[in-house]
């Protein structure tokens, strides 16, 4: 097992400091954030160009990540594949092909994305749609040496209500995603305010989990009293802010990460488990995020395995 971190949360530092900062505190290995740089959110990060990537490129990133001692775990472009748009639809497909490409030029093993939701149809509608229209992009992935690895992040901001968003947050419907070519980016942290137990659901599929990340998540058991499990309602100005939990660092949340490593390791796990920092207390600069990593980097090193 190795441990890196998902480049996102530094969006505006290049890939070069990235790197030398990553090798200098001992991670192993980057899972690099592809967003076309369009700038039309604030978390989205573009470190590699893959629309335009050539063989050059390629050969420059690899003399990059080999000088670091690094490798790249997976490129990461997390939007939604069954957007109601068919246009923009069609645009989010295209770039994940580009990514797909830019993988195979690179020897990266692993693409991930979301499964996504058109929130106007029901769950059973949008599983419908996603069966005409997503074996195309494991199938495109397949030809390439490319495996298509989705985050179960519910994404409950991209509903107006706060509902699921990405149709991967559940093992009922990871087992739908597997049938249909996926595999599984796994992260605990979302299952923590399911109230899904996220060992007991890692241990039957960890040969589906090629890869995996490492998000906390803390809970307000008391918050959840006012608001209940859907979040926060009338007072909701922020579509992502539930009101009762909130993302953190490995080790300052409720995830037991002893018990989630153990668990990996004992299912055969041996790829990257890679940070992805969202946490607001150590966020909104490049010494608190890098911080947050050190933090992580505490918490998560001395349970894997040199």
């Amino acid at each position: 097992m190795k441990l890196g971190f998902l480049t996102a949360c530094l969006p505006q530092v290049p890939l070069e400091r990235i790197a030398a900062w990553a090798a200098e505190h001992d991670y192993d290995a980057l899972e690099v954030a592809t967003w076309p740089a369009t700038g039309s959110r604030d978390f989205e990060a573009s470190h590699l160009d893959v629309a335009s990537f050539t063989d050059r490129d390629a050969e420059q990133v690899r003399t990059l990540l080999d000088g670091h001692g690094l490798e790249i775990s997976a490129l990461a472009y997390y939007e939604n594949n069954l957007h109601p748009d068919e246009k923009r639809r069609a645009e989010i497909a295209e770039h994940v092909r580009r990514n797909i490409d830019t993988a195979q030029l690179l020897g990266v093993p692993y693409v991930g994305t979301f499964i996504g939701r058109d929130p106007g149809r029901s769950v059973r509608e949008n599983i419908e749609l996603g069966n005409q229209v997503l074996p195309p992009l494991v199938e495109y992935a397949g030809e390439r040496g490319v495996k298509l690895i989705i985050e179960n992040c519910v994404m409950e901001g991209w509903h107006p209500d706060g509902y699921p968003g990405n149709l991967a947050y559940s093992p009922e419907l990871w087992e739908w995603i597997f049938s249909l070519g996926f595999y599984l980016n796994y992260d605990p942290s979302h299952l923590m305010w399911l109230g899904i137990d996220p060992v007991e659901a890692l241990r039957p599929y960890v040969d589906r989990i090629p890869h995996a990340q490492a998000k906390d998540a803390q809970l307000d058991p008391r918050a959840r009293n006012r608001y209940g499990f859907f979040g926060k309602a009338a007072e909701r100005d922020d579509p992502w802010d539930m009101g009762w939990w909130r993302y953190r660092v490995p080790g300052l949340g409720d995830v037991d990460w002893r018990s989630v490593v153990d668990t990996l390791y004992e299912g055969g796990f041996t790829g990257t488990l890679s940070v992805e920092h969202e946490d607001p207390v150590w966020g909104s600069d490049e010494e608190k995020v890098k911080q947050g990593l050190v933090i992580a980097h505490r918490t998560l090193r001395p349970l894997i395995v040199a």
